[in-house]
């Protein structure tokens, strides 16, 4: 068998033996899962063996759909009617986990979950294990750090564990395309183990450098079984369509010819539910599904999903790994993913048990830009960090917001980074507080550098598949260091090869019945989209209360000290204005163009407001000074409104308002930045105010002056910006 810690199934010769009770019985547990007709390959066999009769540590690296949690739900089975303990299962998604559950039911398996939407059902659950009355618990990485879970469930339930399952390895080595610092602490689990509990590791993307970095994690006696990651069922297509209303026109009229279910993947929460709700304004049976969902929503989803009742799901990558449904048709992609082993993970929720499955990725313009945005929440430079370390050190424990008052970090990049230096032993919690550890830590520059250079390598895989001239599944299962990766003859790649000999009638007619091979989309379904995206209302919502930490103001913000709810042009870079938008702030400075006032009139007209604004302002820019008085005089032309310059900057000297990443540093920038009031000392008019500037990140600086305005005298303030950055 060659490496004694490797297993090749593809060298097991099939056994003439008459099946023995152990096989029987494990054929019998798959029926109950799957069906009637279910069984067993000799490989699932195999490893099933290792866990159930040889109590081994196993690392599965197969394919979607090949049947990694059937090996672990017959194991479980086999593992309870030996008189085992029950099976913990660490799984990062709770739709992947609600999916388990109902699996490991329909073979009469009792699953449950402990996990943030259930917290009401906690105590029972745990009088259940504490009983013996539970043959699975599905927990998440993040309820291993969880104080009462730490301290009160997981002692018991490690000393009487019958197997433990770490499902979607890769998230344990930080080599993978999805790392999760809380898989780190399975450690802790690990170590709390009786010596011959057997462990599974499963993942269907991890190449060798993972492959390597996982098992050594597990455990230096770990046996892999590694198989072909070919999916027979799956046909790749990339589509170039040019612009973002062409490309949403083109799947409305995918949804609407393909019957389904299958998936749309966008990058991120605000594309996924604008896509869905172009697709739904096009009578199309489509729902959202993202990180934003509340739980009652995905849970609903998930059953119109199973139940045939929903055509069609946009989703981000909450509803990805390991989501089994054996119908789903088709998975779209808007925008790429930043790395092709993340690719080849959400394409495989397709064709699991069906024979012909599509595949279409759809590049966008963007698409670079959210991975930059992504990679930059990766480890801070090593100032960064040794400054948080010290703030820690020399002043004792301190939240996240008081951090936020000495360390320049937006607060999603900081608790990320305190994450990180927790599972590493340098920081502890204790409840809202952190602070430095005895434990030695040093920045490790080498590494961090070589983990940027492979997220950059593979971001430059993904741009290579896009435009490959070679097959595109072995190109992903290349990527996965797939020894057995060959030509699939079914993508666009291997069909054009097919179509290029075809007459040009049987290539039209090609193109007729599989849309994946024609860009084209009609003319009013293009002018359609067009009008979504123009019509689409970005809302600025006020800040409400103060950041701890700033000087001269704190608690909550009254309301008669703050704006109403604004409305922006554009935001990010989503399709409609963003490409018009976008291209002011990179070119030198400028009146804004009439498009652009077009534009910012009709935002005008369609905002909700209670009193129409009788005066308008503008935010002093240093930037861009032609540009936002130009919005403000534009305005008042179209709108035969009085202009008027009431907010002065006084302090020019001041930081960038862009360089500053948390609500502490960015509200203290500007408190002091500008004077209020009109030059010649007379009163502001009577009326709502419009106040104009060029764009908006945090909100603090229109919350400043939207507080120095009424202070002055202004009735109402209602905030208009040209582009309202992420």
């Amino acid at each position: 068998m060659g490496n004694p810690l490797s297993f090749e199934p593809e060298t097991v010769e099939p056994e003439t033996v008459e099946p023995e009770p152990f096989e029987l019985a494990a054929s019998r547990v798959l029926r109950d899962l799957a069906g009637p007709k279910a069984t067993l390959r000799a490989d699932q066999l195999a490893a099933i063996r290792e866990l159930a009769v040889n109590h081994r540590r196993v690392l599965l690296v197969q394919a979607t759909g090949w049947g990694k949690s059937a090996v672990y739900w017959i194991a479980t089975q086999l593992l309870r009617q030996s008189g085992s303990g029950p099976t913990l299962v660490v799984s990062p998604l709770l739709a992947l986990m609600r999916n388990q559950v109902a699996a490991a039911k329909r073979a009469g398996i009792r699953a449950v979950t402990i996990n943030s939407s259930n917290s009401e059902d906690w105590q029972s659950i745990e009088q259940l294990i504490r009983s013996d009355q539970v043959d699975v618990l599905l927990i998440s990485p993040e309820r291993l750090n969880n104080p009462r879970f730490r301290q009160d469930v997981l002692p018991a339930l490690a000393a009487s564990i019958g197997l433990l399952v770490i499902d979607e390895a890769h998230c344990i080595s930080d080599w993978g395309h999805d790392f999760r610092p809380d898989y780190r602490r399975i450690a802790d689990v690990l170590s709390g183990l009786a010596p011959d509990t057997p462990v599974l590791a499963a993942t269907a993307t991890a190449n060798q450098r993972v492959e390597a970095d996982v098992a050594a994690q597990i455990g230096s006696s770990t046996l892999t079984f590694r198989g072909s990651l070919d999916r027979p069922t799956l046909h790749l297509s990339v589509l170039q369509i040019a612009t973002p209303a062409e490309r949403l026109a083109w799947i409305a009229s995918w949804v609407q010819s393909n019957p389904g279910p299958g998936f749309v993947y966008c990058l991120t929460v605000s594309e996924a539910e604008r896509t869905a709700a172009f697709l739904a304004s096009r009578g199309l049976s489509v729902q959202a599904y993202t990180g934003s969902t509340p739980t009652a929503e995905r849970e609903a989803i998930e059953a119109s999903l199973d139940d045939g009742s929903l055509a069609c799901v946009v989703a981000t990558s909450a509803l990805g790994m390991g989501y089994d449904n054996a119908r789903l048709a088709y998975v779209i992609h808007l925008g790429s993913p930043s790395s092709p082993i993340a690719y080849y993970q959400q394409v495989g929720r397709a064709g699991r048990g069906l024979v012909h499955a599509r595949v279409v990725l759809l590049p966008t313009s963007t698409e670079e830009e959210i991975w930059a945005y992504f990679a930059s929440t990766a480890m801070p430079p090593k100032a960064v960090v040794e400054q948080v370390l010290a703030a820690l050190g020399s002043s004792g424990p301190l939240t996240v917001l008081e951090l936020e008052a000495v360390v320049n970090l937006r607060r999603g990049r900081l608790e990320a980074l305190l994450k990180v230096l927790d599972v590493e032993g340098a920081v502890e919690r204790t409840g809202s507080q952190w602070q430095r550890s005895e434990i030695p830590w040093e920045y490790d520059t080498e590494r961090y550098e070589q983990l940027a250079a492979a997220r950059r390598s593979e971001q430059d895989a993904m741009r290579r598949y896009q435009r490959s001239p070679g097959c595109r599944l072995r190109f992903l299962r290349e990527q996965l260091d797939d020894p057995a990766a060959e030509d699939c003859g079914r993508c666009d790649v291997c069909e054009n090869r097919a179509l290029s000999d075809m007459s040009d009638a049987a290539l039209a007619d090609a193109a007729l019945s599989d849309p994946a091979l024609s860009r084209e989309v009609s003319v009013a379904d293009q002018a359609a989209a067009v009008q979504f995206l123009r019509e689409v209302p970005v809302p600025i919502e006020p800040r409400k209360q103060w950041p701890r930490g700033v000087v001269g103001r704190s608690g909550n913000i009254a309301s008669n000290s703050r704006p109403e709810v604004g409305r922006a042009l554009a935001f990010g870079t989503d399709p409609g204005w963003s490409e018009v938008v976008m291209p002011l702030f990179s070119a030198p400075d400028a009146p804004p163009t009439q498009e652009v006032l077009v534009g910012l009139a009709a935002v005008l007209k369609s905002w909700p407001w209670q009193h129409r604004p009788t005066w308008i302002t503008w935010v002093p820019s240093r930037s861009r000074p032609a540009l936002v008085e130009g919005l403000a005089h534009g305005l008042g032309a179209l709108g035969k409104l009085e202009v008027l310059a009431a907010v002065q900057r006084v302090s020019v000297e001041a930081p960038p308002q862009s360089n500053m990443e948390n609500s502490v540093t960015q509200a203290a920038n500007v408190i002091s930045a500008f004077t209020f009031g009109l030059p010649n000392g007379e009163a502001l008019p009577a009326g709502p105010c419009l106040v104009v500037d060029d764009s908006l990140r945090s909100g603090w600086t229109m919350t400043v002056v939207a507080e120095g305005l009424l202070n002055a005298g202004a009735d109402q303030v209602l905030p208009l910006v040209l582009w309202r950055r992420p």
